[in-house]
């Protein structure tokens, strides 16, 4: 198992490193950190990956859950857009689980001006970015077990849209060390996006020379394709006890991006009684110009009937831009 664990990984490596194309990638909404357990802990959550926000980290870890769950989180971006992540995640059996997750970015409306009209037309234009994944994992061993999932990704501005399909995969190892997990994952992987619309249509005159064509031939102009962003992410995490009631995790991981350099997610959560949760983390560490920095979070789980819910929050520092704070609901069944 450990040899099939090393070769993946070296295949995943090279898959990543012969498409490195950095800053020509679309669909960049989804390497936005999921979850505000993830968020205050800098985003280093590959080998954590315990709750449903692992649909996004690293599929494999999905079957490790104990229950079904369904998590929705919230928050402000940047220049004002709202995003948006919920999921919902079924536990089949013991050895496997099943997901579903929605992940949305809404940029807002904005109104339309032309030359003629500067002040604005009466109509107005918006913009928005949805991936829709389906997910599973199983446990293949007592130690390891691998995922993955299939997507469904559209970003549209007014009436332009693309579209495109992607795969992710994800393996978790649970090492003899008590606590410690090897996590590893590829995301994206699929095809490229072009955008296509009504407002690409226009009527030309193939030969203005000749007097008897037809003068308004309607033409589609064709725009780039844009590769998804590959990414190819290992990580560690160790849950250890401080005292009876406390324990602590202690999580990193490396992540190759097709579109950036290679960067570190390093972070921890401490957690009293399994009741409160308090953590944080530093952000894409290594990042050339990264605007992204320190993170921190807290929440606290109750059990209310045969429930149990979990109120979280999660602040991101990022520079120059804004101070990002995310709020989510979890609720297990």
């Amino acid at each position: 198992m450990k040899k099939f664990i090393c070769i993946l990984f070296l295949l995943l490596s090279s898959v990543v490193s012969a498409q490195n194309k950095v800053g020509t990638t679309a669909a960049e909404f989804l390497t936005i950190p999921v979850g505000t357990k993830a968020m205050g802990m800098g985003g280093a959550f590959i080998a954590v990956a315990d709750d449903i926000t692992a649909a996004f980290y690293n599929p494999g870890s999905l079957s490790r859950i104990e229950n079904n769950q369904f998590v929705t989180n919230y928050s402000e971006w940047l220049v004002g857009s709202k995003y948006s992540w919920f999921g919902l995640g079924i536990k089949i059996s013991d050895d496997n689980y099943a997901a579903l997750s929605v992940t949305s970015l809404d940029y807002g409306e904005d109104e339309i001006t032309t030359i003629s009209s500067p002040e604005g037309t009466g109509e107005m234009w918006s913009a928005s970015d949805i991936a829709i994944a389906l997910t599973y994992s199983r446990n293949l061993t007592d130690r390891f077990s691998i995922g993955g999932s299939v997507k469904y990704i559209q970003q549209r501005i007014w009436n332009e849209s693309a579209s495109s399909f992607a795969a992710d995969i994800g393996l978790l190892y649970r090492t003899q060390v008590e606590g410690l997990n090897i996590g590893m994952s590829i995301s994206n992987f699929g095809t490229q996006m072009q955008l296509d619309g009504k407002d690409l249509l226009h009527a030309i005159d193939i030969d203005d020379a000749y007097n008897y064509n037809n003068s308004t031939i309607t033409s589609n102009l064709s725009t780039d394709k844009w590769e998804l962003p590959l990414i190819f992410a290992v990580g560690l995490s160790w849950k250890f006890d401080l005292l009876y009631d406390i324990a602590f995790t202690a999580a990193g991981d490396a992540i190759i991006p097709s579109n950036e350099n290679t960067y570190l997610n390093l972070g921890g959560e401490m957690q009293w009684n399994n009741l409160f949760f308090a953590r944080i983390g530093r952000n894409s560490l290594l990042k050339e110009n990264a605007e992204e920095g320190l993170t921190f979070g807290f929440g606290i789980k109750y059990e209310v009937a045969d429930l149990r819910i979990a109120v979280e929050y999660a602040y991101l520092d990022f520079g120059a831009w804004s101070n990002l704070s995310r709020y989510s609901i979890t609720i297990g069944f």
